[in-house]
């Protein structure tokens, strides 16, 4: 299997690398600065091959992660255009090649999030729900979904993997989220009822791989685990991983006053459940927090 991927460099992009090379698929990795590989199942091109329609070779997967961080700082309106930009810029580029393809991929993994549905305390989300309000991070989403869904249009079986909070150790929140544990200052965030809906990093490849083997899935799939928790439990399981106290609450208007607009990620949650991983038989290496803490951590 032939494979390109965007952001193939990052916190899931190595991830999803990893595990393509081990099935020795052949993976394009598009990045800014072509490098060589002296792995032979890795080939770096660059965009510019893209835009200019001269990569040829016939691809069966494409999987899009590229987009400027949504944790890579305070929200001002300069960093909110660069996080809408950037995606909705790769997405069309990858829109624009597929339709120069005498033969076009199979299939097209454009990430998306599980912001897509707004927050709430009291619904719980899948992938047939509408989303039920217009915030920054919803309204990026649904933009970046609608030029994803282009691909469809030219008869690719087209997946908008909606990632909830990823828990690994080389990158994502976790690490951070930590710090404070090891530094015997953690404590839930906020009011503490708020949903976080979670998965662990292998599951996320898990299912990925899932999506790709099942010709049944299209259209949205949840990236989370079946069994969401609330900011309360979260702490509770991190602390007891960890062998920390559990004492220190950080109240809204800190993080508020430090984080501005970006606090949404932590302070209002969302209760999503991974419907169509559960309609299609997934089964999660990881489905509870408990086992997936203890695992990473320990």
């Amino acid at each position: 299997m032939k494979i390109l991927l965007t952001g193939g460099t990052g916190f899931i992009g190595s991830q999803l690398i990893n595990e393509f090379i081990r099935h020795e698929f052949q993976c394009y990795i598009v990045t800014r600065n072509i490098r060589t590989s002296s792995n032979p199942f890795i080939t770096y091109i660059n965009w510019d091959q893209l835009t200019s329609n001269s990569f040829g070779e016939s691809i069966d997967v494409v999987i899009n992660l590229a987009g400027e961080s949504i944790n890579s700082g305070r929200w001002t309106k300069q960093l909110k255009d660069k996080i809408l930009q950037s995606r909705i810029k790769s997405t069309n580029i990858l829109i624009t090649w597929f339709e120069r393809q005498a033969h076009r991929p199979k299939l097209f993994i454009n990430a998306s999030a599980i912001g897509f549905y707004g927050t709430s305390g009291s619904i719980t989300f899948n992938e047939d729900d509408k989303p039920i309000s217009n915030d920054f991070l919803a309204s990026t989403v649904r933009e970046w979904e609608t030029v994803a869904r282009k691909a469809e249009e030219l008869g690719i079986r087209t997946i908008l993997a909606r990632f909830g909070l990823v828990l690994g150790l080389n990158g994502g929140a976790l690490p951070k989220m930590i710090l404070p544990y090891k530094l015997f200052m953690g404590g839930p965030i906020g009011k503490g009822t708020q949903w976080i809906s979670w998965i662990h990093e292998k599951d996320v490849v898990g299912l990925i791989l899932h999506s790709i083997k099942n010709n049944e899935i299209r259209g949205p799939i949840n990236l989370v685990s079946p069994n969401p928790v609330t900011m309360n439990e979260f702490s509770r399981s991190l602390s007891a991983a960890l062998h920390r106290p559990n004492l220190l609450k950080v109240p809204n208007f800190a993080l508020q006053l430090l984080l501005g607009e970006m606090s949404m990620l932590v302070l209002e949650g969302q209760k999503v459940i991974p419907s169509k991983a559960i309609q299609t038989n997934y089964n999660f290496q990881f489905p509870t927090l408990k086992e997936a803490l203890l695992l990473t951590l320990n």
